[in-house]
């Protein structure tokens, strides 16, 4: 007997792939700049099909903020978890993001957070939460391996590491803000060199 044939059509786009697509249109021209077809141009999707995959245009980036987020917070925690000495340690989470802001084919693309979402926070409850709570992760995510440090004897004994990991977030923040202005990499590992010496004492 032959094989009976699947019903519909089948689905002619990969989510994570059309997503990704979305993303580097809002990482282009940000939230406001971006419309739903310059959307629909990038995925190849048109807006039937892109409202039934992942709903109307503010769900959309809340989407691709929680992707960045995740693939941020993916590569951070894979260089903190890495070993080695504080100093090394934190160059690798600053290298790792450095990464991400220069893998923009040739343009530098700068933080997603940082160039889309900050202006829109503002006015968007929706937002302003997702960054906030972006912010904390990464926070905690220092804070933890600052007192990790601390514990091992690598700070001095009286080391604030929630401090510390504010300011290792602000480093990072900085060194997002002038890769998407456009200052070369090189400068930017040195201002991260910088922090780190001051990080550590």
């Amino acid at each position: 007997m032959a094989a009976k044939k699947p019903r519909g059509r089948p689905r002619a786009y990969e989510p994570e792939v059309a997503l990704r697509q979305a993303a580097d249109a809002f990482w282009k021209t940000g939230y406001a700049g971006t419309s739903l077809d310059d959307i629909t141009a990038a995925t190849g999707m048109n807006r039937p099909s892109l409202r039934a995959a992942f709903g109307d245009k503010h769900t959309i980036y809340l989407k691709a903020l929680a992707s960045y987020w995740d693939l941020q917070f993916s590569a951070m925690r894979k260089a903190l978890e890495g070993g080695g000495a504080l100093k090394d340690t934190l160059m690798r989470v600053y290298d790792a993001s450095l990464a991400i802001y220069f893998s923009g084919h040739g343009s530098t693309r700068g933080c997603f957070v940082v160039g889309t979402a900050i202006t829109e926070a503002i006015d968007d409850a929706d937002i302003q939460r997702a960054v906030m709570d972006g912010f904390r992760t990464l926070d905690a995510d220092f804070e933890a391996r600052l007192r990790m440090a601390r514990d091992a004897g690598e700070l001095k004994k009286d080391a604030d590491p929630a401090a510390l990991a504010l300011l290792s977030s602000a480093t990072l923040h900085t060194i997002a803000m002038r890769a998407r202005a456009g200052a070369p990499r090189k400068d930017l590992r040195k201002l991260a060199q910088k922090a780190v010496s001051v990080i550590c004492g």
